[in-house]
């Protein structure tokens, strides 16, 4: 063998390795957008379970409210019936406004304010939105990470071949969805 032939088999050896590498970072970031939108999920799962229970609360100091409490019940079945990012943080820009406005009802209520199954029902909820907060941040920032990585180069080569796609964020399009509800009473 001439030395080129062994320079050529050698480059072409380290440019497999880098390949590999690559590949195998772009895996990585894939997985992990994977695994954040998986924490996302178990939030909201958690949100649309405590739904329900608060939606029965309020209905037996408000039953008369019936078209809020259906609005959130509906709000509810439109979140969980949703599969992609982007039709999910739609359903939960709407389930937001929704529980909001069913949280602007509970303010005429003293008595439920005042009941401790509400009063830890609400605990709940605001300790689940937070973890939506966070698990929301954690989700777009990886998807950032992995987004720009398959954008830039060399990987982008390597992304287009093996099929990367670029990954949806999970943002409240709805500026009214943007505020978390209110769930603190004075």
């Amino acid at each position: 063998m001439t030395p080129l032939t062994i320079g050529i088999i050698v480059a072409g050896v380290l440019l497999l390795i880098m390949g590999a590498g690559m590949y195998n970072g772009l895996i990585q970031l894939r997985n992990a957008v994977k695994n954040a939108w998986a924490q996302i999920d178990v939030q909201l799962k958690r949100r649309h379970d405590l739904i329900p229970n608060l939606v029965e609360m309020v209905k037996g100091y408000a039953g008369h409210e019936k078209s809020t409490l259906e609005k959130v019940i509906a709000a509810r079945s439109q979140a969980v019936g949703a599969k992609t990012v982007g039709e999910k943080s739609a359903a939960e820009g709407m389930l937001s406004g929704a529980l909001g406005r069913l949280m602007l009802l509970v303010e005429q209520y003293p008595d439920l304010k005042a009941n401790t199954n509400f009063l830890a029902l609400q605990e709940e909820l605001t300790s689940t939105e937070n973890k939506i907060g966070f698990a929301r941040q954690f989700y777009n920032d990886s998807v950032m990470t992995y987004n720009t990585k398959i954008q830039s180069v060399p990987q982008n080569v390597l992304a287009g071949m093996f099929a990367f796609k670029p990954e949806e964020f999970f943002e409240l399009k709805d500026e009214a969805a943007r505020e978390a509800p209110k769930v603190a009473f004075s």
